[in-house]
């Protein structure tokens, strides 16, 4: 997509969102920001679920649902 294409979109929509992630180990399920900027951990057992990468964050855990806006 170039930057003209980019300029002309009627109604943009926000590349990050809220996703629903289970986790891999206890099964619990977490809502967290695709583009988290710190590591994010499982509430109940801590295993990491999101670490971060400069942009979009690295999910380990099952995305069962995307949140928009």
């Amino acid at each position: 997509m170039t930057r003209k294409d980019k300029l002309l979109r009627l109604n943009p929509q926000p590349r990050s969102n809220f996703l629903l992630v289970q986790c891999p180990e206890c099964s619990s399920k977490q809502i967290i920001f695709s583009h988290a900027s710190i590591e994010v951990k499982c509430f109940v057992c801590g295993k990491t679920l999101a670490k971060p990468t400069g942009g979009k964050a690295k999910i380990l855990g099952k995305i069962l649902k995307k949140y928009y806006e």
